[in-house]
Formats: structure tokens, C-alpha cells, sequence
């Protein structure tokens, strides 16, 4: 529940959804139920939204356990990187008919999608381009001139880390 989860969270809670979440560890400033791990999340959820970063912890951290847990009638979304998903695992119960559904915009191995996804009508698949529009590359430098004018000058920087 970091800050992408966090505005994923706020457009989905408008809809009217069910907002849980899992995380390293609980986030005080987070109201939504915390699960530690990502297997009871997966048990207690209809659709499970991955968009955690890539690291040694999260690689495969969705693999056919957590997968089964959704069910028939789960479904995955991947927003963050295609490795924290066992692709393998994912396209076969899919093919299968043990998992509901996907949203995909990012894959283990890209630029390939395994062309089984390309024929199942519960995978809704799409290029991943975040950061790659016109405008937001145009934002970010502006952005990134605003920040080092404001370190140069002794003044407040426009975005600061957050350590979470």
C-alpha cells in the first residue's frame, strides 16, 4: 500500500469496493484492512492488484497457491512488474478455468506474451506505458529542473522521498 496502491485503493473505493491490503508491514496511516501475507489477501479477496515493486522478495510472490486461493471466479491485475506473478502458473490455470480472469500490462518475459493469453476471453492484456507518454516525460522534466532549482536556492524541493 505504497503510493500507486494508495491512489489504485482511492478510484476503486468510489466504486463502492472492498479495500484490502498486504504489505511488508501495517501502514498506521492506512484505515483498510492489513493482511501479512499475500495468500490470506488472496483468500479474502475477488480481484487481487498487484503493483508492488520487483525485488528478491516479490519474485513469483504470486504462484499457484495464491492463485488458487482467488479461485474460479478471481481475478489478477499486474500494474507493477510481470515476474512478481509465476507467468507458467497463471496462464495454466487460466487455461485451465481455475482462475477467473487477468489484467495484464506487464509479462515475465518482455516484449513476449505467451500466446495462450492471446486466445482467452477472461485476459484483457495491454502495453505497459506508466511513464511513457509525451506529457508525463514533459512533467517529469519540469519536475526534475523544480527540484534542483529549489536544492540550489536552499528552498524546499517540489517532491520529496518518502521513506515507507
Amino acid at each position: 500500500m505504497g503510493r500507486i496502491g494508495q491512489e489504485v485503493a482511492k478510484r476503486l473505493e468510489a466504486f463502492g469496493c472492498a479495500i484490502s491490503y498486504q504489505s511488508r508491514k501495517k501502514k498506521p496511516y492506512v484505515s483498510y484492512p492489513f493482511y501479512s501475507n499475500v495468500y490470506e489477501l488472496a483468500t479474502n479477496c475477488d480481484a487481487l492488484i498487484i503493483c508492488c515493486g520487483l525485488t528478491e522478495q516479490t519474485h513469483h510472490m504470486i504462484n499457484r497457491e495464491v492463485l488458487l486461493a482467488l479461485g474460479k471466479e478471481g481475478v489478477i491485475v499486474n500494474i507493477g512488474r510481470g515476474s512478481i506473478i509465476d507467468e507458467k502458473e497463471m496462464v495454466q490455470l487460466l487455461v485451465q478455468g481455475e482462475l477467473g480472469g487477468a489484467g495484464l500490462d506487464v509479462f515475465e518475459n518482455e516484449p513476449s506474451v505467451p500466446e495462450e493469453l492471446l486466445a482467452l476471453d477472461n485476459v484483457v492484456l495491454s502495453p505497459h506505458r506508466a511513464v511513457y507518454t509525451p506529457e508525463t516525460l514533459t512533467d517529469l522534466c519540469d519536475l526534475v529542473v523544480g527540484n534542483l532549482e529549489a536544492f540550489f536556492s536552499n528552498k524546499p524541493l517540489l517532491s520529496s522521498v518518502l521513506d515507507e
